[in-house]
């Protein structure tokens, strides 16, 4: 009996120690999502997290960590443009102002939540129209391209 009790308190120390350390989480929901632009990992309900900084840099402590990646030492043109898409939210009609850009080779992606892409078009014109009216209601995604490169991205609300 005696080895029995030991034992007990013996496992009962050991698994309350390990669980000292460990991180741990009670969240509601999480998952990964993957889309045109990549991956990311996430978790819902996590409601404590720690943020630690210092001369070498700066973390965030907690169940699911983001990352940045930084370029160094490349020199990239800036793309001095004005551009607005309005109205937003939107129930059918979304328009795409610039002003003091030209629109050689430009052109826009709609992407869904899911990643998938919902229309693309090249923009000829200084004012560009979007239909909308046959999506679902829910937030999407507009790029705007040049060349390969991405000018700018907005996220739309379809009521």
């Amino acid at each position: 009996m005696k080895n029995k009790l030991k034992l007990t308190l013996l496992v009962s120390l050991c698994m309350s120690v390990g669980s000292i350390y460990g991180q741990e989480s009670s969240n509601t929901s999480g998952g990964n999502a993957a889309g045109s632009g990549g991956t990311v990992a996430y978790s819902i309900g996590q409601v404590a997290y720690t943020y630690e900084s210092g001369t070498n840099g700066n973390s965030n402590q907690g169940v699911q960590q983001p990352y940045e990646i930084y370029t160094v030492g490349i020199n990239e043109e800036d793309i001095a443009i004005l551009l607005t898409a309005f109205p937003n939210p939107t129930t059918d009609i979304l328009t795409l102002q610039f002003d003091e850009f030209t629109t050689q080779n430009a052109y826009f992606q709609l992407v869904d939540q899911a990643g998938k892409i919902i229309q693309e078009q090249k923009i000829a014109n200084v004012s560009t129209s979007l239909d909308l009216s046959n999506e679902v209601s829910g937030i999407y995604y507009l790029s705007i391209n040049s060349e390969s490169k991405n000018i700018k991205t907005f996220k739309i609300i379809k009521k």
